[in-house]
């Protein structure tokens, strides 16, 4: 297992928890080397391919949502075989589309994948079922992730811990990549008297 650093801080602006986790690269552990080495070139030449990339993941997301009017990103991914594309799966009334993107062009390669909520497996559905319940959209977290790992989003999604979704938003900061987990802010009760 890698070695995390994790520090969190509050950002006042959304009312968001922001956890944000690197691999120092420093910090191998022994008996880990081996595996390393092919992992570490690996990230180094995804990094490579998205720094060259046009499109942010931002933009992807933003495409992808026009494709189903009114539709919430619920999963996003940079995939680097091939022509570098985002993988996203937005969610729409009973529906899902998976959708990819070229990120140097923006425009949709290969047919659009649809399927129902009813084929997601538990977790995935439970995630969905949440996401309709919270008015933090995947798109805020993104920008919030980027700010507090200083670098560009490559990949998004959600994940339950502790009974609580959180989005996991993997950052590109210089040659790291750093996972920030975002904790939707909770929705109170509003005072009746507005300003």
């Amino acid at each position: 297992m890698f070695a995390l650093i994790v520090w969190s801080a509050t950002l006042a602006a959304t009312g968001a928890l922001a956890d944000v986790a690197q691999r120092p690269a420093d910090a191998d552990p022994v008996g880990a080397a081996a595996q390393s080495g092919p992992e570490e070139a690996a990230i180094r030449r995804a990094l490579e391919q998205f720094r060259t990339t046009h499109v942010p993941l931002s933009q992807a997301m933003a495409i992808a949502e026009l494709l189903h009017d009114g539709s919430r990103t619920a999963d996003i991914s940079f995939e680097t075989s091939g022509t570098p594309v985002y993988r996203v799966r937005t969610i729409k009334d009973e529906h899902v589309f998976e959708n990819v993107i070229d990120a140097n062009t923006g425009s949709i390669t290969g047919k659009e994948i649809a399927s129902s909520l009813k084929e997601l497996d538990r977790e995935d559905l439970a995630n969905v079922v949440a996401l309709k319940w919270i008015k933090q959209e995947m798109a805020d977290a993104v920008q919030v992730a980027e700010r507090a790992a200083a670098g560009s989003a490559l990949a998004g999604g959600l994940i339950r811990q502790d009974g609580k979704l959180n989005f996991v938003i993997v950052v590109a900061s210089g040659d790291h990549l750093k996972e920030v987990t975002l904790e939707p802010p909770k929705v109170g009760k509003q005072g009746s008297s507005r300003h």
